[in-house]
């Protein structure tokens, strides 16, 4: 399947402990769109979310992010992992 990084911009900056919440929901509804969340990096200051998914699609990626916390992703990037 596909590996897509998505960047989230959360304005006035966002707390890790937050996004790890928000995490666990994606992780709790993701087989049911054949989504895997597999890493996720986080700017607090910034307020930048960036999460490695992979997924059969952008759309089923950020289907996930819309049902489990309504969070949806500014940027979805198709990705290839290095060596």
């Amino acid at each position: 399947m596909p590996l897509y990084m998505d960047v989230h911009h959360i304005d006035g900056g966002v707390s890790a402990e937050d996004v790890a919440k928000a995490h666990q929901a994606d992780l709790a509804i993701q087989g049911d769109h054949d989504v895997q969340y597999l890493r996720y990096w986080v700017d607090e200051a910034g307020g930048r979310i960036f999460c490695l998914v992979d997924a059969p699609d952008a759309d089923a990626a950020n289907t996930v992010h819309r049902e489990s916390h309504g969070l949806v992703a500014d940027e979805i990037h198709p990705v290839t992992e290095g060596v």
